[in-house]
């Protein structure tokens, strides 16, 4: 076989779709346009999972009790890129368990007990909490990959 007939045979199909294109959150009128829909889903998350301020405060990459009511009270305030990203995996998080489970437990999961190894028996809420980005984002593809997309 030819190197040019190689190369075609490992050539991917052609395919009517097309992934949508990722928001980039380096962009101020990216991250303007998202963050009031992103704060309202975080707070509703906070809620339905019962997570205590001070524990929100940390998911948002810990800030102030001030900073936090303020975000509570006008959530139409722009987040940067990093708070943007949590608030993307909780929303994820939130969607996989609602999917994989009914609604008391997705709303509970988080509080569990867990015995899956990333957990080392501690709930997945003080898993993100202790682990920050990198520990929401194992979470997410955790329940990504059990639901199967």
């Amino acid at each position: 076989m030819s190197r040019q007939n190689a190369g075609q045979a490992l050539a991917y199909p052609a395919t009517m779709y097309a992934p949508p294109a990722l928001p980039d959150l380096s962009r101020a009128e990216e991250r303007r346009r998202l963050s009031p829909a992103a704060l309202r889903a975080f707070f509703n998350i906070v809620e339905r999972w019962e997570i205590r301020d001070e524990d929100a405060r940390q998911l948002l990459g810990g800030i102030s009790s001030g900073a936090y009511y303020e975000l509570k009270k006008k959530p139409s305030r722009v987040l940067d890129q990093d708070r943007l990203q949590r608030v993307s995996y909780l929303i994820g998080i939130f969607k996989a368990l609602n999917i994989l489970y009914g609604t008391r437990l997705a709303d509970s999961w988080v509080q569990l007990a867990n015995t899956n190894p990333i957990f080392s028996g501690r709930s997945p809420l003080a898993y993100m909490l202790q682990g920050g980005t990198p520990a929401m984002e194992r979470v997410r593809s955790l329940l990504d990959a059990r639901r199967g997309g």
